[in-house]
């Protein structure tokens, strides 16, 4: 038979082993290396072949051997990515974009969850290395020196996200968190708020909730406060925690007249607690976040935040990989800008005969 004539697909038995590159083009009647070209450089093959061959693959089912391939090129055209939490959307846009960017790149994406744990983060690049992980996406660069050492020895390119530091040796693409906390603080000394507390993430694993805690005391400092003055609270992200940690702070006194959160999550959740307890926002107490995820616009009043360029940080890191993976030499870390999100939650001070 002439390859282009075509025939019927062959009987397969149930539970018998997966079609193979053979059964397909003995089913299309076409060579081997014609189905493959169909696979993988469709433009190089003329259309009514073309379409008879992906055909034959539909209704077989067939899958090409994955490992087999990366066996033979070398590569997986995977991409590893360890983000703290997947509780809620704080990574999701720039995750979601960085997918995008991957896919058109002909990479696809493995994402594990630390939960802000770095003896599993370090796990899950472990992991996903032995699982012939191409490159990495990280979050922060807080790790183990051990760690970097891993990657560098086994030459395997990463990119740090959703930190900056212009001094760092690693390849990064992020923004700077103490300067956009520090602009929005300005803003709420502007005000006139004195009494000011921080519901933050535990600062221990995370640098860039430190970094954002550092930022308001950078700008409590400008305007004569010390540190010590704000009241600070740390707790997991999560809605029902910044609620616990807004009833805490609304026990003090003198109570805040702000509350600046961490992350956007933390902030709906103290906002929640105060109206709750009959407080208005902003009249009697303010409140402020971090990121602009998709809630911070929607719940009443509307939050004022920090808006991170999540989706073009997703991106740009997506095309960085794909870069390192081609040859390039790695840059300068990338410092993208943050804009702070003026929105109903932030007023000035409450006047005391109010």
């Amino acid at each position: 038979m002439t390859e282009g004539q075509g025939q019927k697909p062959p009987a397969r038995k149930a539970g018998s082993d997966a079609p193979t590159l053979q059964d397909v083009a003995q089913a299309a009647g076409v060579s081997t290396a014609t189905v493959s070209r169909c696979l993988n450089m469709p433009e190089r093959v003329v259309k009514d072949t073309r379409e008879r061959v992906l055909a034959v693959v539909e209704k077989l089912g067939y899958a090409p051997n994955f490992g087999a391939r990366a066996l033979a090129a070398k590569r997986t055209n995977t991409i590893g990515a360890i983000i703290p939490t997947m509780e809620n959307a704080i990574f999701a846009r720039g995750l979601q974009a960085f997918q995008e960017e991957l896919a058109r790149h002909g990479l696809t994406l493995l994402v594990a969850s630390s939960s802000y744990q770095p003896e599993l983060e370090r796990e899950q690049i472990r992991t996903l290395l032995a699982r012939g992980a191409d490159a990495l996406l990280l979050i922060g660069f807080e790790r183990a020196a051990s760690v970097y050492e891993l990657l560098d020895q086994r030459s395997v390119p990463y990119v740090i996200a959703w930190a900056f530091d212009e001094t760092a040796q690693h390849p990064a693409i992020g923004f700077d968190n103490r300067e956009a906390m520090r602009a929005l603080a300005r803003q709420v000394f502007e005000l006139g708020h004195r009494d000011v507390a921080i519901i933050t993430a535990p600062l221990a694993p995370n640098d860039r909730a430190r970094d954002r805690v550092s930022g308001v005391w950078d700008a409590a400092r400008e305007v004569g406060l010390c540190p010590d003055e704000i009241t600070l609270i740390e707790t997991p992200y999560s809605i029902e925690n910044g609620a616990a940690a807004m009833e805490d702070l609304l026990g003090q006194k003198p109570r805040p007249t702000a509350v600046m959160c961490g992350n956007d999550v933390l902030a709906v959740g103290a906002m929640g607690q105060a109206q709750s307890m009959g407080l208005s926002v902003p009249g009697d107490i303010s409140i402020t976040g971090f990121d602009d995820i998709e809630i911070a616009g929607i719940v009443t009043p509307a939050l004022t935040t920090v808006h991170v360029p999540h989706r073009q940080m997703g991106k740009e890191a997506a095309q960085v990989l794909s870069d390192l993976l081609g040859g390039a030499t790695a840059g300068a870390p990338v410092r993208l800008q943050t804009e702070i999100m003026s929105r109903a939650s932030l007023g000035p001070v409450p006047r005391e005969d109010a």
